[in-house]
């Protein structure tokens, strides 16, 4: 079976592609059109940078990039994904957050707000430690302090079940990949199925992502990629960069914060949230009725409605 090509993820619609150079890397861009008859210069609008999660590409941020005004709203495929190049290594904290860095002054800006989901999140948080100059607000949907989700994992036994039997299965070479990728990818929909609230699901957006999805994963290298991040989560525990990472990260931010969690997500629960308030002075957190763990996907207006609130507060 013919293996699709990255210009599968050149989706046609309300908005522009276009390639970044970065961190020594080529990143697909994906920019909201602007009104035209604004003439204001990109550069001159406050820049948003759009970062999705695991297993996915810039277009889970579709109605996020339709529906976000007074910002220059760019989504991002993240290293290793999408139409972004794809490098054997480069999978951790360090490297996901001068990736960002990178990638604010490249669009021509100095400072940015990020918004990101799951592992986006994590490289929000990431970001906001180690270049601070350069993050005005960070907004987070379903993505908890990478310290506040490890303590949960290791003391909260719902947290355990629901997120370790996924990260021990990635640790072996190879196979992960072969099971993400194979009969199209169906392990893909298998595991955003479970974890998506049951309005979505029978929706004909939800269709459409899923296939777009299965495409995505199964360009060369995207799935070894997107295990990498996950790899690194766990093997980093063990080593001293890990170590090291976690203390730098364990700290509290002194940014504008938002955070939104369906209170129906099964994988990332109500206590590594609850846990994460701790490293912020200026967070507000959201929580959304019978929405899912793809909470901007599931509820786009209701979580538009929350990011546009915190977007022009600032």
């Amino acid at each position: 079976m013919n293996q699709p090509d990255p210009s599968v993820t050149r989706i046609a619609g309300p908005w522009r592609h276009h390639d970044v150079h970065a961190n020594g890397i080529r990143f697909q861009c994906v920019e909201a059109i602007s009104d035209p008859d604004d003439e204001t210069p990109p550069t001159a609008r406050p820049l948003v940078l759009l970062l999705h999660g695991f297993g996915s590409f810039w277009w889970s941020w579709r109605h996020q990039l339709r529906g976000l005004s007074g910002a220059r709203v760019v989504a991002v495929d993240l290293r290793g994904y999408g139409g972004s190049d794809k490098p054997p290594r480069g999978y951790d904290g360090w490297t996901l957050a001068g990736d960002t860095a990178g990638l604010i002054r490249a669009l021509g800006h100095t400072t940015a707000t990020l918004v990101g989901h799951a592992d986006g999140g994590l490289v929000c948080w990431a970001t906001a430690v180690l270049h601070s100059r350069m993050i005005n607000a960070i907004a987070l949907v379903s993505s908890p302090h990478p310290a506040a989700l490890r303590r949960s994992v290791l003391t909260n036994s719902d947290q355990r079940r629901a997120v370790l039997p996924y990260l021990m299965r990635y640790q072996v070479p190879r196979w992960p990949e072969h099971v993400l990728t194979r009969d199209n990818a169906d392990e893909l929909e298998v595991l955003v199925r479970s974890r998506s609230s049951g309005k979505w699901l029978a929706s004909e957006d939800f269709s459409e992502t899923i296939a777009y999805l299965r495409q995505a994963i199964q360009i060369p290298s995207a799935a070894h990629s997107a295990l990498e991040y996950q790899r690194w989560a766990v093997r980093s525990q063990t080593r001293s960069e890990g170590r090291r990472f976690m203390k730098l990260m364990d700290r509290r931010l002194d940014v504008p914060l938002l955070h939104i969690r369906g209170d129906a997500d099964p994988y990332v629960l109500g206590d590594p949230v609850d846990r994460s308030r701790r490293y912020t002075s200026r967070g507000l957190f959201v929580g959304l009725s019978g929405i899912g763990h793809y909470a901007h996907e599931e509820s786009p207006d209701g979580v538009n409605d929350e990011l546009q609130r915190f977007l022009t507060a600032l």
